[in-house]
């Protein structure tokens, strides 16, 4: 396969880590952006979570681009049965990538709230998709 394989792979991993910090971080934001009482503690909210998600978004990219690079690499991976699965992992992951930008808009415009309850459960999400996307990638069952 090469020697640039390798290179290719840690590049992904690396790109994913960056991507998984912030999937990680913003929606405890987006809790903390909920109880805020001013509207100052709001605004820098607001602009932390847009930050926040645009580095995350140059991670998922770069995700992306280097896990295409490694499946035209070897192509193979399209017939193997927990490759597809991961695959389907990351669509899921890209939509809960895609409702954290809708959360961004929703607390831009909402009022304070102290039911938080949603926005916890909603924080725990990318767990069970980085346990299913490692543990397919190392396993390969």
């Amino acid at each position: 396969m090469g020697s640039y394989y390798l290179w290719l792979k840690g590049l992904h991993i690396a790109f994913m880590v960056t991507w998984f910090a912030g999937l990680f971080y913003l929606p405890r934001l987006f809790i903390y952006h909920s109880q805020a009482a001013d509207a100052l503690s709001r605004e820098r909210f607001s602009v932390m979570e847009f930050r926040l998600f645009m580095i995350m978004t140059i991670g998922a990219a770069l995700t992306l681009i280097f896990g295409l690079a490694l499946l035209g690499v070897n192509h193979a991976l399209l017939d193997v049965g927990w490759f597809r699965i991961k695959v389907l992992l990351l669509v899921g992951l890209l939509y809960y990538h895609y409702r954290c930008y809708r959360w961004i808009g929703a607390l831009k415009t909402a009022e304070p709230s102290d039911d938080t309850r949603w926005l916890r459960w909603f924080n725990e999400i990318p767990v069970v998709f980085l346990l299913g996307i490692i543990l397919l990638a190392v396993v390969k069952p």
